[in-house]
């Protein structure tokens, strides 16, 4: 139904939107300097999760109506940037209590759980700015309208950003936990660190609240 010339055609665009990094490079970047390798990988899978639900979304045919409503989107994307600004606030708040000894577990637990911590990734993927153009925007020009069945060519299609992005950002979690583990041989500076990771999510948060619609 998707021929090998449409999925390498959107790989190519998906790969030069992806490897300039957005908001989900950045909070993922910012989670693993806080909090550390595990967190990172559950910020990563939760930020896929939420991007698929965009292709989702795109796919029922919601997208169009985010792409053409100034007032839906900008609700959205404030939405994104507060609940940023707030997860910012809350990782420099608790970056004292970052230790060796937490890290000495295996990049210590997170500050959340497990679950709680995709769902904070899920959402972030969700109001995405970058993410909600790209697929409302950019997915539906690659569909063969010839051949039919549009909603499943737009999800199938969907599945190579999200492949891209679930490399790209793990390899930028992981990046980012190891110059934290560098850092832990001191609970200093660990905790300067963990500051940074939660000024870097604040900043992402007045970021994405600033960008336009172009973005």
């Amino acid at each position: 139904m998707v021929s090998i010339d449409q999925y390498l055609a959107f790989a190519l665009m998906s790969l030069l939107v992806i490897v300039i990094p957005g908001p989900s490079v950045l909070f993922v970047i910012g989670r693993a300097l806080a909090h550390g390798r595990r967190t990172a990988l559950a910020t990563v899978l939760g930020n896929v999760a939420g991007s698929y639900v965009l292709v989702l979304a795109v796919a029922l045919g919601i997208g169009s109506l985010v792409e053409r409503s100034a007032l839906f989107f900008m609700v959205v994307k404030l939405a994104g940037a507060a609940y940023l600004v707030h997860l910012g606030v809350q990782a420099f708040r608790h970056r004292k209590e970052l230790s060796m000894s937490t890290m000495a577990q295996g990049a210590g637990q997170p500050a959340r759980g497990d679950l709680r911590t995709v769902a904070d990734g899920v959402f972030v993927g969700v109001t995405n700015p970058k993410g909600i153009v790209f697929f409302a925007a950019v997915l539906p020009q690659f569909v063969d309208h010839s051949a039919g069945h549009l909603a499943v060519q737009m999800l199938l299609l969907g599945l190579v950003p999200i492949a891209i992005g679930t490399v790209t950002d793990t390899l930028w979690g992981l990046g980012a936990s190891a110059a934290r583990d560098w850092f832990a041989r001191s609970d200093r500076r660990l905790s300067m660190i963990g500051g940074a990771g939660g000024f870097a999510m604040v900043g992402l948060g007045v970021t994405v609240a600033a960008t336009g619609r172009a973005d």
